[in-house]
């Protein structure tokens, strides 16, 4: 079994088509076809379910996936080892809540990149549960989410600190009547989510209406117009209220502050870029505090 072919058969994985990796990865079809053919073929056993929507893994194939994450993350993490120069450099992939990513980082990164222009920054946005995943499968060197983190694999640091407010239309005075009207989330996985829904069920709001946006603009948006409400940090809420277009109610403290960590894996290289990124957002985090 060679790195070449998991690479290979991460990406089918990852892909769930033949076509889609072959194309990411830039290789011809029957490349990877035969690739992945020889690979079941040496262990003995299928790793594919084939059907006319692509291919889904065998409970062989989700066995070898979990060894493969590991194997090519290290192979990764080696080469980052091996060739880092005292001078921060190269690729640096990111991730984010879409509320830290909006507010939060984008001063971060200019002034990031303004003294390390050698840097590839990159950025990735979802909710917590999916940037968990992407740094345990090393797709990104570390990532704000929006809880305390408390996986054996990862370790964090103390970003923010967040104050969580309920948003709604202004013409909403009250947080009883607030909260009477549909709740706009992100999808499941979102700590801010959890969060409100946990808080509409002690006030007695045992089925609150869910309508699931994919942005925080989407979500400002809809507040705004009358549609519903949302539990959004105060610094997201700061600029909308004071330009008069929604009103933010105040919850209570037990639900009222959230932590925003910064997590990596415990066995990761912790390259010139990642830890000059690291000192700049504590610098940037005291400024801000």
């Amino acid at each position: 079994m060679e790195s070449g072919d998991l690479r290979i058969f991460q990406m089918v994985a990852r892909e769930g088509s033949i076509t889609k990796a072959a194309s990411r990865l830039g290789y011809v079809q029957s490349n990877v076809t035969a690739r992945i053919q020889q690979l079941e073929s040496e262990l003995g056993t299928v790793l594919f379910f084939r059907h006319n929507r692509g291919m889904t893994l065998s409970s062989s194939g989700i066995t070898l996936l979990a060894y493969a994450d590991k194997i090519v993350g290290m192979l990764d993490e080696a080469t980052k080892a091996l060739t880092s120069t005292s001078e921060p450099s190269g690729p640096l992939m990111i991730g984010s809540t879409q509320t830290a990513a909006a507010v939060r980082l984008p001063k971060l990164f200019a002034a990031y990149y303004e003294q390390f222009p050698n840097v590839l920054l990159s950025l990735t946005t979802g909710h917590t549960q999916f940037l968990m995943e992407k740094v345990l499968h090393y797709e990104l060197d570390g990532a704000f989410i929006g809880c305390e983190c408390e996986h054996p694999e990862l370790q964090s640091i103390p970003a923010f600190d967040e104050e969580l407010v309920i948003a709604s239309a202004t013409a909403i005075t009250d947080l009883d009547e607030a909260l009477a009207r549909p709740s706009l989330v992100y999808g499941h996985g979102c700590t801010y989510r959890e969060v409100l829904e946990r808080f509409l069920h002690t006030r007695g709001f045992i089925s609150p209406v869910i309508m699931e946006f994919g942005t925080i603009e989407a979500i400002i948006g809809g507040v705004s117009a009358g549609l519903g409400i949302s539990l959004l940090p105060r610094t997201v809420t700061s600029r909308p209220e004071a330009e008069g277009i929604i009103r933010t109610h105040e919850i209570p403290d037990s639900l009222r502050h959230m932590k925003t960590e910064f997590i990596m894996r415990k066995d990761s290289f912790i390259s010139n870029a990642l830890r000059a990124f690291i000192e700049m957002r504590f610098d940037n985090n005291a400024a801000d505090t």
